[in-house]
């Protein structure tokens, strides 16, 4: 066990943790929604800290990050759990693993040193915390970062949103680029299927943007669940207005998974009416996700249209912007982290 930040002690022994917008109450001997945060005597402790369940080289595209070190390569990490439950999941296997199997924390021993040093031996140019929940194993993710900032490395979370501001301050100097689920624009949506509040990753989202992370978001557009097309027209808004027209927004294709079998996959029409209406609010890069092969994986300049990242699947094939993300036919230079 490894001690927690970002948690007050309360009467009879309980613990409030603070570290995500669950704020939960924790009794002794118990865990938090997450199954990874327990209270031992009154204190918060991290059941996961450098516990690895899963350690990949992936490239960035895979996070998905687009405008992030485009063709670079970023060393993955996570742990098991999550602070979310949703029926979709695509990684239910480790992030639901202490609820699916009676509270076990199974993952192999690993120090912020060991992070740093694959990432630099592999060639990587960032450490992403992905695959589940990063804030649930913030602890861990917090000194890795520290470390690999220290020496030159980027940072990257892909997160559902659902950390809290104190999280995000705790963090913020060593955090570079991160991806936020934005799963629905309706509370509904997040009750029954994720068993969270949407209200709290809005928030999260224009925090973010405040403290000057490159915020890229995904939806994931389940048929029947989250397609209709008023309320991608008002995530889309949302995106504009409050995070801004430069912030990329990759649609991603739904496969059946974990409980939510019974779904089909999501159709072709459904995702490019999505890009649609993210063109007519005014995004300036939206991008269709597991459909390889489709015009919208490529990047476009948004003054001239000048065709100017080419992409096959997660793969580069032809950058053509400068050390500063400027567009070689009208000098624009386009948002994102380049360098």
């Amino acid at each position: 066990m490894f001690p927690a930040v970002l948690f007050e002690r309360l009467d009879d022994n309980k613990v409030k943790c603070n570290l995500c917008n669950h704020h939960c109450i924790i009794p002794l001997g118990k865990r938090g929604i997450c199954g990874v945060r327990e209270n031992q005597g009154g204190h918060l402790f991290s059941l996961v800290y450098g516990k690895i369940i899963a350690e990949n080289v992936d490239p960035i595209e895979k996070k998905p990050l687009y405008h992030f070190l485009p063709g670079s390569l970023s060393y993955s990490i996570a742990t098991v759990g999550c602070n979310l439950q949703c029926s979709f999941c695509q990684n239910y296997e480790i992030s639901q693993y202490p609820r699916l199997f009676e509270g076990e924390i199974p993952g192999k021993r690993r120090s912020p040193e060991d992070i740093v040093q694959g990432a630099k031996i592999t060639g990587c140019k960032s450490i992403s915390y992905t695959y589940t929940e990063p804030t649930i194993f913030f602890e861990f993710a917090l000194d890795t970062a520290k470390l690999a900032a220290s020496q030159g490395l980027k940072n990257v979370f892909v997160s559902n949103g659902y950390m809290t501001k104190e999280a995000v301050d705790l963090i913020k100097s060593y955090l570079h680029g991160i991806n936020v689920d934005l799963k629905s624009f309706r509370e509904s949506f997040y009750q029954k299927i994720c068993k969270a509040k949407l209200s709290p990753v809005l928030e999260t989202l224009k925090y973010l943007k405040r403290c000057g992370i490159w915020v890229e978001i995904t939806t994931l557009i389940i048929p029947g669940e989250n397609d209709d097309p008023s309320e991608l027209r008002e995530m889309a808004r949302f995106i504009k207005n409050e995070l801004g027209a430069e912030t990329p927004w990759h649609l991603s294709r739904f496969f059946p998974r974990f409980r939510m079998l019974d779904k089909p996959i999501t159709p072709l029409e459904t995702l490019q009416k999505a890009y649609y209406i993210g063109k007519e609010e005014g995004l300036y890069y939206i991008y269709i996700g597991n459909v390889p092969g489709n015009e919208t994986e490529h990047t476009y300049c948004p003054k001239c249209q000048g065709l100017v990242i080419k992409r096959e699947g997660f793969f580069i094939v032809e950058n053509k912007l400068d050390a500063d993300g400027a567009c070689p036919f009208c000098g624009y230079r386009l948002e994102g982290v380049w360098r």
